[in-house]
């Protein structure tokens, strides 16, 4: 815990760090999350302008809190429902929005898709399950609204990388599983999800590698054990088929196959792959770097599994 204060007083300035010292822990090590994956984020995306093939429909509020917006894209020219992704962006669940995915989703809606690219309220000021209702609320908002923005709410996908991969693997066990969906609270719209996409995420909460994300996600440390957050014990034959991802320099790489032999062993579909090419490092969410030619072998190879799963 001391080094993070010291790391987070370096990082943020001594000021700033006092500020958030007050509040918490966990404060501080959001807020040097932030910091820090902000400006590797930043060098990233640099350069990058937006695809002007693709239709923008930007800054759409699913509620009342100035963090839950969304926008949607669709490729130009489009005149009916199309196969759609939802994508629930990473970071911890303490850092990260919608502006920061938005070359990466607008690539996957060049590739035939409409996709829902939305920010959700991060922890720790909104905790477990805030971001849940998020997604759903984004579903609700999607099918309501799907005829006019050509959403095919038959044909729904859903990708999730880091700890939006675990949301998503945690909400699409609700979508699959009634009892789940009643134990977290959530009232599920009607939409039909035919597969997903799990990228470097790490699935099932580790109390001792995770605890500080856990400690800035959850009401209470307990509750990485609850039977809410025992996502795998409600995973069934229903969940959708997966292509889970994982890359050679990916810090979360030994998280994806255990949870791919867990999908097995419930006889969900699921292929795992590992993006290690010889002489190449590939680090954690390396999908998402639009500069990166491994990005676009991934990001194809994604979304000709969802093409292959659409009806």
């Amino acid at each position: 815990m001391k080094d993070i204060m010291r790391s987070a007083s370096k990082a943020l300035g001594s000021t700033a760090a006092e500020a958030l010292k007050k509040m918490g822990p966990e404060y501080i090590f959001a807020a040097r999350v932030r910091k820090l994956f902000g400006a590797n984020d930043k060098i990233r995306d640099e350069g990058l302008t937006e695809p002007g093939d693709v239709v923008k429909v930007k800054e759409l509020a699913y509620g009342n809190d100035p963090e839950q917006v969304l926008d949607i894209y669709y490729p130009s020219g489009t005149d009916r429902p199309i196969p759609t992704i939802v994508s629930v962006h990473g970071g911890g669940y303490v850092y990260g929005d919608k502006d920061l995915y938005r070359f990466y989703c607008m690539s996957l809606a060049q590739r035939g898709f409409a996709v829902v690219n939305f920010s959700y309220r991060l922890a720790p000021k909104f905790r477990f399950p805030a971001q849940l209702e998020d997604v759903n609320a984004v579903m609700r908002f999607a099918c309501e609204n799907a005829e006019k923005y050509f959403i095919d709410r038959h044909n729904i996908f859903f990708v999730g990388d880091s700890a939006g991969a675990q949301m998503a693997s945690q909400y699409l066990a609700a979508v699959t599983n009634p009892a789940y969906a009643a134990l977290l609270g959530l009232e599920i719209p009607e939409f039909e999800i035919r597969a997903c996409a799990l990228n470097c995420g790490f699935y099932i909460p580790d109390s001792h590698h995770d605890r500080m994300l856990m400690k800035c996600y959850l009401q209470e440390p307990s509750q990485v054990y609850s039977e809410k957050m025992d996502v795998v014990s409600h995973i069934t034959s229903e969940f959708p088929p997966s292509f889970v991802m994982t890359s050679n320099k990916d810090f979360l790489r030994e998280r994806a196959k255990p949870f791919v032999d867990v999908l097995t062993a419930r006889g969900v579909e699921a292929e795992y792959h590992d993006y290690s090419p010889e002489g190449k490092e590939l680090g954690h969410v390396f999908h998402c770097n639009m500069k990166e030619p491994y990005a676009k072998i991934c990001n194809d190879e994604e979304c000709a599994f969802f093409a292959a799963h659409a009806k």
